[in-house]
């Protein structure tokens, strides 16, 4: 089989589109390209992302697993894995790697409206650092983030076992321990550190 590019090639990572997609086409070119996981800055860059690797697989299983856990109590509203994306205000497409959105901001969406990418921003959103993320880039990720409505954010660094948690009219602050407790739209939800850690034993 020919392969696209040569195996020492560096594969692009990003690109600029003139003209830029619509919405739609932009939610077309995701839904058709399901080896790459695409997002897209309010510049208008579209990012790709090439599947992860067995670490922050099974982190993202541990994460995802242990929320839906807690949104089980309650069932109220919804939880989303790495796989979702949403529009949001600023022109973006992003995709956290787990998120939860309250129930009042689904009022008046539609299955169709579901069915797609959403136009909502999530309440609390989880960003797990991969071996290949910049620090710096992920930071200025959950920056988007609160600045389109997010109102409780993590980012998991699981190599150095921190959290920075992140909140509208707050600096980012660095937390480590067993566990991290939610608050605000997560209020009573704890996510055990320690489980989250040993993903990434052998």
């Amino acid at each position: 089989m020919d392969t696209l590019l040569p195996v020492d090639a560096e594969t692009p990572r990003s690109l600029v589109l003139d003209p830029p997609l619509t919405d739609a086409q932009f939610q077309e070119l995701c839904f058709a390209n399901d080896w790459f996981r695409f997002e897209r800055t309010r510049e208008g860059e579209i990012l790709m992302h090439p599947p992860t690797g067995s670490f922050t697989s099974g982190g993202n299983a541990e994460i995802i697993g242990q929320l839906h856990s807690w949104w089980k109590t309650h069932r109220r509203g919804r939880t989303y894995d790495s796989n979702g994306g949403f529009f949001l205000p600023d022109g973006s497409m992003l995709n956290p790697d787990a998120s939860y959105v309250l129930p009042q901001k689904l009022k008046g969406l539609t299955k169709d409206d579901l069915s797609g990418l959403p136009y909502l921003c999530p309440d609390f959103i989880i960003e797990l650092l991969s071996v290949s993320d910049s620090l710096p880039k992920a930071k200025k990720k959950m920056e988007r983030w609160i600045e389109n409505g997010v109102a409780l954010g993590w980012l998991i660094d699981p190599y150095k076992k921190t959290v920075y948690v992140y909140g509208p009219g707050r600096e980012a602050a660095a937390v480590s321990g067993n566990a991290i407790h939610g608050s605000g739209p997560v209020e009573g939800f704890i996510l055990d550190l320690d489980e989250l850690w040993r993903c990434y034993e052998i």
